[in-house]
């Protein structure tokens, strides 16, 4: 507890630095220190993905070398943790409301920690994707529940920055990924990868370790009818008992609305999700949407093929490659931090749509370095350079809006009742479209080369531009119980917005 003590106390004493106290309250919500911590730690669950994403992309350059696996099985190695992941994704809405958020945690950390074992054990080729696979299960399990938890215990005016910081760890994890590659780079092949991979087990069992000091959901124990229980949770993690039983009104009214027993384990969802009501409806688009356009973004892939997409462009040393990426990783990391920061101010559409475009229009940058790359025998560095810097932007603007936004506005926009298995299917279509993009990166790329790819990526985020400004409304400083009301409004979002500036 005193570490977070720490952090909020820092964070805020920088921002004294550039702010007064009037601007600071207005941009810089109060955070409560154990609602903090629980996010933290729920949270800390996602930096075992990033370190798989991160640690893939070079431990399969020593990989294709020591079991000499060919361009299609490279594909189905990296892609195959994101498809398999689907099955945790759709398991885990249906696991956490039967045996609650916070064991759901742990079960996500210790199936990722077999795997990890698994994969850094691995003798052969079939040994390392069994590995793969069950860290697959973990890590879809991880995706759906910490941004779901984490927004459970949030107040709605910290509940952006708390929520995106999933995606935060999954950066950091990330960079940790690059670290160990370019550090463990240097030993023999058939040892390095397998540490890279093996390494993961150690923050997994801290993880599991750590949540079991965290306190349930007092969503999911209100739906469960322990009340009492709940109680306690929302003075901890609210300022005041006043704010705590009006939360605790609130939650409890739309808890009785949706499941009038304590018997509920979530029966019945799954055909409300198939036959939906009108805001409902709106509610899928936007939850499904935002997360088929996160992956079809090739942000993944793009992470996952650096070191192939810098080789084409004339980066030949090894340690070269693994050095780039680690500078892309302090680049990506960095944004995203910002992002978490700013996103209680102003709003999840902003930075949605500043992220898209700026996608849209690196990757059309890194398409046309690209392009002129592939018919050059000899690769002038301003080439280089390009692809490089159009790498790092996309990243960063991935980093700024879709990177954390995705998680924050999955999670908050569902209903109670229909929260944990309507994010679950949110996030399987999102881990369905990343494995499918990374298994199919190289192949495609060899068809049209990387500068197509990366122009049909461009189109893609384009599109996804016009989508978010059309279908997702903001959500920000709503309650977890106002969304339904955000979703259920008949009037444009512009008149919505310009009735609200009136009534203030």
């Amino acid at each position: 507890m005193c570490f977070h003590s720490c952090l909020t106390e820092h964070l805020r004493t920088g921002f004294d630095l550039f702010m007064d106290s009037s601007q600071k309250q207005r941009w810089w919500p109060r955070l409560n220190r154990y609602a903090l911590a629980c996010a933290l730690l729920a949270s800390s669950n996602s930096i075992l993905l990033g370190y798989d994403i991160g640690v893939m992309s070079g431990a399969v350059l020593f990989i294709r070398e020591n079991l000499k696996i060919s361009s299609v099985q490279e594909e189905i190695l990296v892609g195959s943790l994101n498809v398999v992941s689907l099955i945790g994704s759709l398991a885990s809405g249906k696991t956490s409301d039967w045996i609650g958020r916070r064991y759901t945690i742990v079960l996500a950390a210790a199936t990722f920690l077999v795997g990890a074992l698994l994969m850094g054990l691995a003798p052969s080729y079939p040994f390392l994707i069994t590995g793969r696979v069950i860290a697959g299960v973990g890590v879809g399990y991880s995706l759906m529940i910490a941004p779901v938890y984490t927004a459970e215990v949030s107040p709605a005016a910290a509940r952006g920055f708390l929520t995106s910081l999933p995606e935060v760890f999954i950066n950091v994890g990330i960079l940790l990924g690059y670290i160990f590659n370019y550090a463990l780079s240097g030993l023999p092949s058939r040892i390095n990868w397998r540490l890279m991979l093996g390494l993961a087990a150690v923050p997994a069992v801290g993880i599991a370790c750590g949540v079991l000091a965290m306190p349930e959901s007092p969503r999911w124990l209100i739906m469960k009818g322990r009340t009492e229980e709940a109680k306690k949770v929302l003075r901890r993690i609210s300022e005041t008992d006043g704010e705590a039983e009006m939360r605790l009104e609130e939650i409890t009214n739309a808890a009785a609305e949706n499941s009038p027993t304590g018997e509920w384990r979530g029966q019945g969802v799954w055909k409300e999700l198939f036959f939906p009501s009108p805001p409902l409806r709106r509610i899928l688009i936007a939850a499904l949407g935002i997360n088929f356009f996160m992956q079809a973004s090739g942000n993944d892939a793009v992470v996952y093929y650096t070191p192939s997409v810098f080789k084409s462009a004339g980066i030949r040393s090894r340690r070269g490659l693994v050095g780039v990426t680690v500078i892309m990783g302090f680049v990506k990391t960095s944004f995203v931090l910002v992002s978490a920061l700013f996103l209680d101010h102003y709003g999840r559409r902003p930075l949605l749509l500043l992220g898209s475009t700026g996608m849209a229009i690196s990757l059309a940058g890194l398409g046309l370095g690209s392009k002129y790359l592939e018919h050059r025998a000899h690769k002038p560095s301003w080439a280089i350079a390009l692809c490089v810097v159009a790498v790092c932007a996309d990243v960063s603007f991935f980093s700024i809006g879709l990177g954390p936004i995705t998680w924050v506005y999955s999670s908050e926009i569902f209903p109670l009742r229909l929260r944990a298995q309507g994010t679950s299917l949110a996030v399987s279509v999102n881990r369905l479209v990343s494995g499918a993009v990374s298994m199919s990166f190289l192949s495609i790329s060899g068809k049209i080369g990387f500068g197509g790819m990366f122009f049909v990526l461009g189109g893609v985020m384009a599109v996804a531009s016009v989508f978010f400004y059309f279908f997702l409304p903001e959500t920000r400083g709503k309650s977890l119980e106002e969304m339904w009301g955000v979703f259920d409004r008949k009037e444009p979002e512009e008149e919505i917005v310009e009735k609200e500036m009136a009534a203030r």
